[in-house]
C-alpha cells in the first residue's frame, strides 16, 4: 500500500475530536476538584471525601497523559505529511505508524480514566446508601439486611 497525504489527513478530524472530548473531561474534573476543595476547607473531612480526592488526583494524571499522547499523535501525523511531501516514504510510514500507536495509547488511557470515573460515582453513591429509603424495595432491603 502506498502512503499518500490523504491517509494521515484522515486522522486529523478523529484526533481533533478526541482532544476536544479530553479537554471537556478535564474542565469537568477541574470544576469538581474546586468544589471538593471548598468542602474540604470548610471542615468536611470524611473518608469518602478523601477517597474522592485520591481518585481525582489519579484521574487528572491520566487525563494529562491522554492529552499528551493525543498531541504526540497529532504531531506525528503532521510530520508524516511533511515527509510524504518531501517524498521520504520510509520515514513517513514510520511516523504514520507511530501516530497510530500514540492514538491507541491515548484511547487506552481514556478507557482506564472512564473506569475510574465510574468508580468515583460509585463512591459518591455509597454515601447515599445510608439514607432512609421509604419505598417498598427499601423496606425489603432493610428486612433482609437485618437477618
Amino acid at each position: 500500500m502506498e502512503l499518500t497525504i490523504n491517509i494521515p489527513a484522515l486522522l486529523f478530524p478523529a484526533i481533533s475530536l478526541i482532544m476536544l472530548a479530553y479537554t471537556n473531561r478535564f474542565l469537568a474534573l477541574a470544576t469538581l476538584v474546586r468544589s471538593l476543595k471548598s468542602k474540604y476547607e470548610e471542615g468536611e473531612k470524611n473518608i469518602g471525601l478523601q477517597n474522592q480526592i485520591k481518585n481525582l488526583r489519579y484521574r487528572l494524571r491520566l487525563i494529562k497523559n491522554m492529552q499528551a499522547f493525543g498531541v504526540l499523535s497529532f504531531a506525528s501525523c503532521l510530520f508524516c505529511m511533511f515527509f510524504i511531501y518531501l517524498e521520504w516514504n520510509i520515514i513517513a510510514e514510520m511516523l504514520f505508524a507511530l501516530s497510530l500507536i500514540f492514538f491507541m495509547i491515548s484511547l487506552i488511557i481514556s478507557l482506564i480514566e472512564i473506569q475510574l470515573s465510574t468508580k468515583a460515582l460509585e463512591l459518591e453513591l455509597s454515601t447515599l446508601e445510608d439514607l432512609d429509603d421509604e419505598s417498598l424495595s427499601g423496606f425489603i432491603k432493610k428486612k433482609f439486611n437485618r437477618d
